[in-house]
């Protein structure tokens, strides 16, 4: 867990910022602690009317507000109940467990975080002390929250974030350009080892962005009674190419025996990252201007759409690639509202309202609005028949723990960070300078 803790002048401005995220869908309030009513029931006025009152009776310090930001791996299962009492846990241990607070759960980054605010002048109109609050009460109610909780630690979880916002060394494997086994096995081992998918069919959506596919064998055979699987390359068309390989030749050995392992667990482990494929989809679809505009806001994201047709040209079935979170899942899974029949109507709905329509193609390339594919068979043959993204986009493009503490709504140098990464990065600038 990753806190960090910036101190300002304006309880207005923290408010207005996490207010703001919540009427354009990109946070929710989860919790209203010392509060007369409960969240659903406050309104802005009352809630900053709440902070307020405290602040009037210190009207000597200025610097008394808080804006807290508490960041979780990606790999912490913690829903919106955990989240609400892992709140509470660490205002208790920094000393605030008395304040009113609010805590707000954001969905513009690919890991669970949520934002607190508070003020640091007491009932009785006493200030809090906040003196090295970061070192000292916060690194200590951090530690304490991980080994209780079995959170990844602040230090293991600096080092995620660092390879996340590296770009992956993946291309499409292009046959003949390189050894096939090669190929194949560098990309399976990345897609296998870093995306949370839950079937075949979702591997192979997956795979088939950089033109590999898997293949269970025919029923009745004894690879696909045993469990094995073979990879193969896939042309521009979404044809076999080459010789394939088998997965027990590959280090991690991937076969469907082995994966099927590692489904079950990916299942419950990206259940908290669907609700950032849910609230993009929305956002676009709420502020595109058309259907081109539509998937742009979404590229930019990382977030690919795939629809499946029949032969008669009905659409029977969607999958959703974010490729920022590396979770590929079915419309279905997300809700009826994301369903391919519901999704395919506002879609529609979309080119109508847009000045001038145009055909919606699904990937950024020349095929057809709605690509024919197979991905719900075990073998996904189609899925690698469109152009693919290379997956994380550079740093500019993904929300950075340093972006989450953007308060654009009040004067940053009326602010002072309590960041004891930070604190650590600028006394090694500063020994370096005099060196």
């Amino acid at each position: 867990m990753v806190a960090r803790i910036v101190s300002g002048k304006s309880i207005r401005g923290i408010l207005n910022y996490n207010e703001h995220k919540v009427s354009e869908s990109e946070a929710k309030l989860l919790l209203a602690s010392g509060f007369p009513r409960d969240a659903s029931e406050l309104s802005f006025k009352s809630k900053l009317e709440r902070f307020e009152k405290l602040t009037m009776l210190n009207e000597r310090t200025k610097t008394n507000a808080l804006h807290i930001t508490l960041n979780f791996s990606r790999q912490d299962q913690v829903d919106d109940e955990l989240l609400c009492q892992l709140a509470k846990d660490y205002m208790q241990a920094i000393g605030f467990g008395a304040q009113p607070f609010l805590v707000y759960r954001h969905f513009d980054a690919a890991h669970p975080h949520i934002h607190l605010a508070t003020v640091n002048i007491d009932s009785d109109g006493n200030r809090i002390e906040t003196h090295n609050i970061g070192k000292i009460q916060s690194e200590k109610a951090r530690k304490e929250i991980e080994q209780r909780y079995g959170l990844i630690k602040a230090e293991d979880q600096k080092k995620e974030i660092n390879f996340q916002l590296r770009k992956i060394d993946l291309e499409r494997a292009i046959y003949g350009k390189r050894e096939t086994k090669a190929a194949i096995s560098s990309i399976v081992r990345e897609v296998v080892g870093t995306y949370k998918i839950a079937s075949l069919a979702e591997l192979n959506v997956a795979l088939g962005q950089f033109g590999v596919v898997a293949d269970p064998g025919e029923e009745g055979t004894l690879m696909r009674s045993r469990g094995g699987l073979i990879y193969s390359l896939l042309n521009e068309k979404g044809e076999r190419l080459g010789i394939p390989i088998k997965a027990s030749s590959i280090y991690s050995s991937p076969t469907l025996k082995n994966l099927e392992i590692k489904f079950s667990i990916n299942k419950e482990e990206r259940k908290p990252y669907l609700q950032r494929i849910k609230h993009l989809l929305d956002k676009a679809l709420r502020t595109a201007k058309n259907e081109h505009h539509f998937q742009e806001l979404l590229h930019a994201q990382g977030l690919r759409i795939l629809m499946r047709e029949n032969i008669q040209g009905q659409v029977y079935g969607i999958t959703f690639i974010d490729n920022a979170t590396r979770i590929v899942v079915n419309g279905s899974t997300l809700g009826k509202e994301y369903s391919a029949r519901a999704f395919a109507e506002k879609l529609n709905a979309l080119q109508r309202g847009a000045s001038e329509p145009q055909n919606f193609p699904v990937e950024d390339s020349g095929h057809v609005a709605r690509i024919q594919a197979e991905v719900s068979s075990p073998t996904g043959r189609a899925a690698g028949s469109e152009k693919s993204d290379i997956p994380f986009h550079p740093a500019s493009q993904e929300a950075t723990i340093e972006r989450l503490l953007d308060v654009a709504f009040y004067d940053e140098h009326d602010q002072v960070s309590f960041d004891p990464f930070q604190r650590k990065k600028r006394k090694k600038k500063r020994l370096q300078s005099q060196s």
